[in-house]
């Protein structure tokens, strides 16, 4: 099951996993393009492995790279709460 995390300005969009049993997460992201049909990748977490990395600039990966560090404790914490939708609000 994939769980929508974040949609950005350019309609990005950025999904995760539940936790797995090892404790690795599978984000996957992808953004429409007119050319292309779709842009995507996938990191998993919390190692940062990505792969599946296609039609993304060096500079748009480096940007995805930074948000998805600067949220991977989020995402790890809502991959074990069944998303966004159903974490726990304090």
């Amino acid at each position: 099951m994939m769980y929508p995390f974040m949609t950005l300005n350019d309609d990005t969009e950025i999904t995760h996993s539940e936790m797995f049993s090892d404790g690795r997460v599978k984000v996957y992201i992808e953004t429409p393009d007119i050319k292309d049909g779709f842009h995507h990748a996938v990191c998993w977490l919390p190692e940062y492995l990505w792969e599946n990395i296609s039609g993304y600039s060096e500079t748009e990966m480096l940007y995805l790279k930074n948000l998805i560090k600067n949220n991977a404790h989020l995402i790890l914490e809502y991959s074990q709460e069944g998303g966004i939708l159903n974490a726990a609000v304090v």
